[in-house]
């Protein structure tokens, strides 16, 4: 696993999908296991944006699962070297420059603002459209 190497000493921004991904449907868990061990043990800091919070609770929400909407803020609200970075007005004012660059959806600018905001080394997600983003390196899952 090359591609986890070389995020050691790093920041590594994650999209929703992984943290989904890693919490559970079990989908590359193979790449993903071996990173959220490192985040925990500090070889590797993480971050993501305000709106992963929204995203990860929207379906235990409709399935009445609080549970597992608990266990997602615990992740990301109380996980040494992870943190969750707040929509300011300047990575707002990048994901608007991204979504004219790029003709990407808001979710996703914000998303990427934050990692480049947060100068993380690598936006890590499984959204294959936004490989054409050169603002930053952006790994694909599907492609590890």
């Amino acid at each position: 696993m090359e591609w986890l190497n070389r995020l050691d000493g790093k920041i590594v921004c994650l999209d929703t999908v992984p943290i989904i991904y890693y919490m559970e449907s079990g989908l590359h868990i193979e790449k993903l296991e071996p990173l959220f061990d490192r985040i925990s043990k500090g070889k590797v800091n993480a971050v993501t944006s305000t709106i992963t919070l929204l995203e990860v609770i929207v379906h235990p929400y409709r399935k009445g699962d609080i549970e597992l909407a608990n266990s997602y803020r615990d992740i990301l609200l109380n996980s040494n070297n992870f943190s969750i970075v707040p929509v300011i007005d300047e990575i707002s004012e990048k994901a608007a420059e991204l979504r004219a660059e790029y003709n990407i959806k808001t979710p996703d600018a914000i998303q990427l603002s934050t990692a480049i905001m947060s100068n993380a080394t690598a936006f890590l997600t499984n959204d294959s459209e936004l490989k054409k983003i050169d603002d930053i390196c952006v790994l694909i899952l599907d492609d590890l």
